[in-house]
């Protein structure tokens, strides 16, 4: 009996260290992948072969696998079809499109010759992932082999990747390889492709394309073998004269999470070399109606690479390129691609979007499809912050569309924690409004919290503490309290995990000879610090801040510092002296508390 009770106890205390391993060690997976493709610009089918080579960083032992075959979404019947015409608010570009393609029209990707360690495995297909059941399992700190082939068929474009898009760009390459799926501290992350966001393994692409000779090529990676293939990176080769009908492209892109390119015959390629040293690449289409905003666009792209240096952190790759293609705007590894017909303000608008998403997503590589709003909200706050001033808009608060979405949603009745599924939204505005504009205000707000200052270091240092990595909300939030030296779990929690709102209230003004007493009141389930400005009635005024007890922190400059404010109270009494008499009170004066009520937010006397 006591042998079996400390087998169990052996076996319970392995666990437990494991655990904690994985709760306070940091570790990720790495991949390499070799890919050779050979596309068939007539039937827009192509075969290629990949080798990867997977490495085991957890402490886990795997014993299966599993691969997106993103494509797959494209077909009549797939989850994506499915969804897409049975959600209630639907995706005007996508809706019935993909119900009615046909075999000729549908996106495919079928894995042959699957081989582990040169010893073929089984595998089925579900949907848009291969499932894979290994003979041998890859032990922690292992480095394997897998081999495959592949045939695929590009869809007609509907949403993100396709060809002949709605420009008549040929082809959008985006999720076009058969990807293997990510293993983290939570487990596989093999989730279906229903629409939205995406997740990747950190590792270097070693990617060759053949294509038809007439064909330009932009997207991740450096160009290998400009020389050769010549036309498109012309101010680096020559225009190469060649009887064959096909070239073949060669890329290497390190330290990527995702492969993306576009291409076509009729883009015109422009490129030059920012003042930090990153060359820019620009592809479009050889359409006179364009040609002036994209050749307008090319120095506000610098300037806004310039801008997300300064704010966040060196961009770390030597290019990066904007290329006309997909259904608006979509980030890929080095590159996005943007429809281009839109007016200049528009396309420098999308590609500002798109371009922060180099730092807030492809640097910083966060769980898309769990934390939408880190990638998309991050980007919204800082590309708002650099249109403000690279298109000198003079806004006073840039942020104010992102607040006016946010207030909406939660008056609306149909929010849902920020923490919701990607693909669990009943609504698709709910969805945007949510991951874009709440999560812009959740770092509005944290400058309303901490101060400019403060944020911006903490900016700053998240980007250099989870270059590279996968950082979870917790990550950021954590990185900011040690910036700081404010506890801000309880922010975190009430603003992404509840729908909770803010609303606090001016409820009474009462003044005697010698003092004023105001009472404010919580009417709101989310707690804030308040910042009071109160107005005399000689036009005079002074400022008050009410820490917020929980914070156990006092906000840098704050003036005329009163007794904290514990959660539960749901009333307070400011206290202050009088002077000629007060004509107004208003709570938070600078708008970046996003309280959801702001009729109750000012009185006056």
């Amino acid at each position: 009996m006591k042998s079996r009770f400390f087998a169990l106890f052996i076996v319970l205390f392995c666990v437990s260290i494991l655990t904690a391993q994985n709760n306070t060690a940091y570790w990720q997976q790495h991949i390499d992948y070799e890919m050779e493709v050979d596309m068939d610009v007539e039937t827009f089918q192509y075969t290629g072969k990949q080798t990867i080579k997977y490495t085991n960083n957890s402490p886990d032992e795997l014993n299966r696998v599993f691969i997106h075959l993103y494509f797959n979404a494209f077909q009549p019947g797939s989850e994506m079809d499915v969804r897409s015409q049975s959600i209630q608010d639907a995706d005007p570009r996508v809706g019935s499109r993909i119900g009615n393609l046909k075999p000729e029209e549908i996106g495919y990707l079928k894995v042959k010759n699957l081989k582990h360690r040169n010893k073929k495995v089984e595998s089925k297909v579900a949907g848009t992932v291969l499932e894979i059941t290994l003979n041998e399992p890859i032990a922690p700190g292992e480095t394997t082999e897998f081999d495959l082939k592949f045939e695929g068929q590009v869809p007609n474009q509907i949403r993100r990747s396709g060809r002949n898009n709605a420009e008549g760009v040929a082809l959008s390459m985006t999720q076009w390889y058969p990807k293997m799926a990510e293993y983290d501290f939570e487990g596989w992350h093999a989730d279906p492709y229903i629409g939205r966001e995406f997740q990747g393994v950190w590792g270097d692409f070693d990617v060759k394309i053949k294509i038809d000779k007439d064909y330009v090529i932009g997207g991740t990676g450096y160009l290998q073998n400009p020389n050769k293939i010549g036309h498109g990176y012309q101010d680096e080769g020559v225009q190469v004269k060649t009887k064959r009908k096909k070239l073949t492209w060669h890329f290497i892109a390190p330290m990527v999470h995702d492969f993306a390119w576009g291409a076509d015959p009729d883009f015109i390629h422009d490129s030059f070399t920012a003042k930090d040293g990153t060359k820019l690449h620009f592809f479009y289409k050889d359409n006179p109606e364009i040609i002036e905003n994209w050749k307008n666009l090319q120095p506000k792209t610098e300037d806004l690479l310039l801008f997300f240096n300064k704010h966040i952190g060196q961009y770390p790759y030597k290019q990066y390129s904007v290329i006309q293609g997909g259904d608006g705007g979509m980030e890929y590894a080095m590159c996005t691609l943007i429809t281009g017909e839109r007016s200049f303000g528009s396309l420098v608008g999308v590609t500002a979007h798109e371009l922060a998403h180099s730092w807030f997503q492809h640097v910083l590589a966060t769980n898309e499809a769990k934390h939408e709003w880190m990638d998309e909200g991050m980007t919204t706050y800082i590309s708002s912050l650099a249109m403000n001033e690279v298109m000198n808009q003079k806004s006073e608060n840039p942020f104010a569309r992102s607040y006016g979405s946010y207030v909406g949603l939660a008056n609306s009745g149909y929010e849902q924690p920020q923490t919701t599924h990607a693909d669990r939204w009943e609504f698709n505005a709910a969805y945007g409004a949510s991951a874009y504009s709440k999560g812009a205000v959740f770092l509005a707000q944290l400058e309303y919290l901490l101060g400019e200052e403060l944020l911006q270091e903490t900016l700053k240092e998240y980007f250099n503490m989870w270059k590279m990595k996968h950082p979870t909300p917790n990550d950021f939030i954590r990185v900011a309290e040690k910036v700081s030296g404010a506890q801000l779990n309880w922010y975190l929690t009430d603003w992404t995990q509840t729908t909770n709102t803010i609303d606090y209230a001016v409820e009474n003004i009462e003044e005697t000879d010698e003092t004023t007493k105001i009472t404010l009141k919580r009417l709101g389930l989310m707690p804030m610090p308040l910042e009071i400005l109160v107005t005399y009635q000689d036009g005079s005024s002074e400022e008050y801040y009410i820490p917020l007890r929980m914070m156990r922190w006092i906000k840098p400059k704050a003036k005329n510092v009163q007794d904290d404010w514990a959660w539960a109270y749901p009333d307070y009494t400011l206290t202050i002296p009088s002077k000629t008499g007060v004509q107004k009170v208003e709570i938070d004066p600078s708008n970046l508390m996003a309280d959801v009520k702001r009729d109750n937010n000012t009185k006056k006397k």
